[in-house]
């Protein structure tokens, strides 16, 4: 069945640096289709702690006034380019949060482009996006659903399986921080191929989601405040496999603490609160033998690995 295509896109732009105040919704016309180019109606968005960055004018990379924001979107399409071959209409699609980035690691260029920040994101009715910056959504979740695997989503697929010859497998131990979006993910992935997982969290309701996604052991940090050697001990002594850490300085010295010889701790985020005490520095990871993995979201060829597995393992 033909889509209809609107004349017009309602969306919210950024305007100034003083945070939501300064966004502001606008009517646009839909943009003419480049030849590579797809176009899609959002019917879902998921915001992160990085699009608050952007509104303020913190975010450390590229960004730009007038900016479209959002990152995280799903969709279907309404109309292709001429050259487009990967998608036609009807199709259901999520976006990618760095549309260059297709495989491999980051470069100079590459990071210039990022969605929501200095490329038009997702806050928007209808968008185009270069084919190269999408993937086929998986069958089974709803539009909002599928919206938050672009950020969050595929940052926990890549800590835990983006490294050759390091990913987690059955059996490994995986520490989690929290129950914000990278950590819920990590946790779920990572019970899907039988990895154990030692959850913290900062009070007892929080635990009760942690119980529900069936993490194997919970910590609660604010009782417990040298939770890393609590940590260890869960794992008889040797310490977790693979550290997710997300909070930054005031939880790192702990995460050092819980890793075992020839471990990883990933770190890719700095949402924690609390005074910084004995930060670990870069030759803590040779007195203790560990490897430290700075990482930003992920590639489209994770996304859509990522996107297979979960709908491989969708329950009914």
């Amino acid at each position: 069945m033909a889509q209809s295509i609107p004349k017009t896109s309602r969306q919210w732009n950024i305007t100034g640096s003083d945070g939501l105040e300064t966004l502001k919704l606008t009517e646009k016309p839909v943009p003419q289709l480049g030849d590579t180019e797809v176009l899609v109606q959002i019917r879902g968005a998921s915001l992160n702690y990085r699009d608050i960055l952007v509104s303020q004018g913190g975010f450390p990379w590229n960004s730009r006034l007038g900016i479209v924001p959002g990152s995280d979107g799903a969709g279907v399409v309404l109309a292709i380019g001429k050259n487009v071959t990967r998608f036609r209409p009807g199709d259901k699609v999520i976006t990618v949060i760095y549309p260059q980035l297709v495989a491999g690691s980051f470069n100079n260029c590459k990071l210039r482009y990022g969605l929501g920040a200095s490329v038009d994101g997702t806050l928007r009715s209808v968008g185009a996006f270069d084919e190269q910056a999408l993937v086929s959504m998986p069958e089974g979740l709803t539009f909002p659903e599928a919206a938050t695997l672009t950020c969050a989503g595929v940052t926990a697929w890549n800590a835990l399986f983006g490294v050759s010859g390091k990913q987690v497998s059955a059996g490994d131990w995986v520490l989690t921080q929290g129950t914000g979006g990278v950590s819920i993910f990590a946790l779920q992935f990572a019970k899907v191929v039988g990895v154990r997982v030692i959850a913290t969290t900062s009070s007892r309701e929080k635990a009760k989601l942690l119980e529900r996604l069936s993490a194997d052991h919970i910590i609660n940090y604010r009782e417990t405040p040298e939770w890393g050697s609590i940590a260890r001990e869960l794992t008889g002594g040797v310490g977790v496999d693979y550290v997710i850490e997300v909070a930054g300085p005031s939880t790192m010295k702990q995460s050092v603490a819980s890793v075992k010889l020839d471990g990883v701790i990933v770190v890719m985020g700095s949402v924690g609160s609390g005074e910084a005490r004995d930060m670990p520095g870069l030759l803590d990871c040779w007195t203790n033998l560990f490897t430290a993995r700075g990482m930003w979201a992920g590639s489209r060829l994770q996304m859509e690995d990522m996107c297979r597995a979960i709908e491989a393992n969708i329950e009914d």
